[in-house]
């Protein structure tokens, strides 16, 4: 099994946010931290916000916080709402697969992508970030790497 980047990246701005207590960063400052584009970091942001597990702050002393809900929850839970419900390959592509009627193969993969989920339901947000990779998430700090030079314009917070 292979994440999305989307996921990967979505995964990587949660477990950032887990170790920032009480500092607030903008959606570009955390793009930096975890090397993304900006606008990545900005849709997925936006998804997790409507997960519930990131509050975005907009203006001045605006910025990400981790939710309670974001902390405690699931990696399980949330790849499986990042990824989505489809399938592991593509049966139903353009051209669509001959053998999609009779196959046995979707089945067992969708039992190994669920197999896979479900070995990550046990893992919460807050123990990704236990020692030692919280301490390293801690340090890491905004620079330049999460943007391109057409996203340098000021942004309000968030």
């Amino acid at each position: 099994m292979r994440l999305t980047a989307f996921t990967d990246l979505s995964l990587r701005i949660v477990m950032r946010l887990a170790v920032a207590e009480d500092e607030l960063l903008t959606t570009r400052d955390v793009a930096g931290m975890v090397a993304m584009p900006y606008t990545h970091a900005a849709k997925a942001v936006a998804r997790l916000s409507d997960m519930g597990l990131v509050e975005a702050r907009r203006g001045r002393g605006g910025g990400l916080r981790l939710t309670d809900a974001g902390h405690r929850a699931s990696v399980g839970w949330i790849a499986r709402e990042l990824e989505g419900a489809g399938d592991v390959v593509g049966c139903e592509d353009d051209p669509p697969c001959p053998l999609r009627s009779a196959c046995r193969l979707r089945t067992a993969l969708r039992r190994a992508q669920e197999a896979f989920f479900a070995s990550l339901d046990p893992v919460t947000v807050d123990s990704l970030v236990a020692s030692p990779a919280g301490a390293v998430l801690a340090t890491l700090r905004a620079s330049d790497r999460g943007s391109t030079p057409e996203e340098t314009a000021p942004e309000s917070r968030v």
